[in-house]
């Protein structure tokens, strides 16, 4: 096992960005920008500015994106990993949120790197952040295993990906490369307690595990050394902790190099969990389908798995956070104001009473027979009796049903300029789209105020 360790550190270090494909570079930069706009839009939101007033008169060098204050670059890193989970519209499909773990701690150890970074090498760390953070969750056994057993795969895994690509743009050697993803596995943590009653800690771990990532990689180049038996079957080692029913140790470094983790991820259309995706795109087609507004819809049944219902199927809408993870609340908000963006979500939206009355009417049902990693099944009846049902696998924003350009970029601007100027978006848009030609990525930054 200690020789599947070896090979991820000695990944980590040795890949270039010859070896990414072009469609790879592509949807990085994708990633890139999707996740610089939801953090932006995340900087006001209320967790990032507690958050932020837990660090108040501290000082430092690296921004806090979307504001003119400067902390450490742990802080830095720790705030704006807060700051892009915030609003649930950060990517999914990695870590899970692999982007508000990986993206942070890249921008903070630029600003330690004491020389400029290209935009080539910034590509390539952030591939290889969404590429470890993945494989670490696939060796735990994948999403529904690991964060059915009530781990935060964001946290748990997410801090890999942060380490390894802090590594990667602080140019450490294969050794400390090994101790950094060794020391990242003992800064590992986070649990799904918050789904109980919407408190806000789930936004903290995006965070946290940015900070971990890159103090591993600081660590680690000061010669602080880490376990390189982590992944070993043995007492304290990752797997047998915290995956020891589940553990697919093989997965750690099946196809590395072939098959890339970040072409698996998605970006949302909605500000709320993935899990709810599927069932908003059926239900927005099921009307369509059957020609009717909400006012003609009798009721909606969604067929799901167990582990959907548990992670989604509260009705709780008293706070953003619940209101985030609830199914039924995705679909009543589809009805009543005829979208999940952002907007949706705001707390006059949610008070809605229109909205308890369709909470009423929308019933979920286990389906046994429904992979733990499947797709819902959405049922509209309608008033005159008619009954169409519907599963979208894959839900818009995924690989096989991208957005597009233009609506990501859309999506960008809607959530950037809420902080930022549209000038400073549009700046960010056009060094983004050619990232890979930037001598120094340091003029992200400035758009970035």
């Amino acid at each position: 096992m200690t020789g599947r360790m070896q090979r991820l550190a000695q990944f980590c270090v040795e890949t270039r960005f010859e070896d990414l494909p072009p469609t790879l570079v592509a949807q990085a930069k994708r990633h890139i920008l999707d996740t610089l706009g939801a953090t932006l839009a995340g900087a006001d939101s209320s967790v990032a500015l507690q958050a932020r007033r837990v660090f108040e008169g501290d000082v430092g060098e690296t921004l806090v994106w979307g504001t003119d204050l400067r902390l450490g670059a742990a802080q830095a890193a720790l705030l704006n990993g807060v700051a892009a989970h915030a609003l649930e519209l950060d990517d999914t499909g990695g870590c899970d949120h692999s982007g508000a773990v990986v993206l942070p701690a890249v921008m903070a150890a630029v600003s330690l790197a004491g020389q400029p970074v290209s935009g080539r090498e910034f590509i390539t760390a952030v591939v290889i952040g969404y590429e470890i953070g993945r494989r670490v969750l696939e060796a735990c056994g994948s999403y529904s295993a690991h964060n059915g057993a009530g781990w935060h795969s964001t946290a748990t895994c997410g801090v890999f990906g942060a380490a390894a690509a802090s590594a990667r743009i602080l140019g450490l050697n294969t050794e400390q490369m090994l101790a950094t993803l060794g020391i990242a596995g003992s800064f590992s943590g986070g649990l799904w307690a918050f789904i109980h009653d919407g408190s806000q800690s789930k936004k903290l771990h995006s965070g946290r595990a940015a900070e971990g990532g890159l103090l591993a990689a600081r660590f680690a180049g000061q010669g602080v050394t880490g376990p390189s038996k982590l992944f070993d079957d043995v007492w304290g080692g990752f797997l047998r902790t915290l995956a020891s029913q589940t553990a697919q140790p093989e997965a750690l470094d099946a196809d590395l190099g072939t098959v890339w983790k970040l072409a698996r991820c998605s970006i949302k259309p909605y500000a709320s969990c993935r899990g709810t995706h599927s069932a908003i795109d059926a239900l927005g087609l099921l009307l369509a389908q059957l020609q009717v507004g909400a006012d003609q819809v009798e009721d909606v049944q969604v067929s799901l798995c167990g582990f959907l219902k548990d992670m989604c199927g509260s009705q709780d809408v008293g706070t953003l956070a619940a209101a985030q993870m609830s199914l039924p609340y995705a679909l009543a908000a589809r009805l009543v104001h005829g979208h999940c963006r952002l907007e949706a979500y705001d707390e006059a939206q949610r008070d809605d009473p229109r909205i308890a009355r369709w909470l009423s009417r929308i019933r979920l049902e286990v389906d046994p027979q429904l992979s733990e990693d499947g797709e819902p099944v959405v049922s509209v009846r309608t008033v005159d009796g008619r009954l169409a049902s519907l599963c979208v696998d894959p839900p818009l924003g995924a690989p096989g049903n991208p957005l597009s350009d233009e609506a990501l970029v859309e999506k960008f601007y809607s959530l950037a300029t809420r902080v930022i100027s549209r000038q400073q978006a549009m700046g960010l848009v056009e060094q983004l789209w050619r990232l890979e030609a930037l001598e120094s990525v340091d003029g992200l930054e400035r758009c970035l105020a």
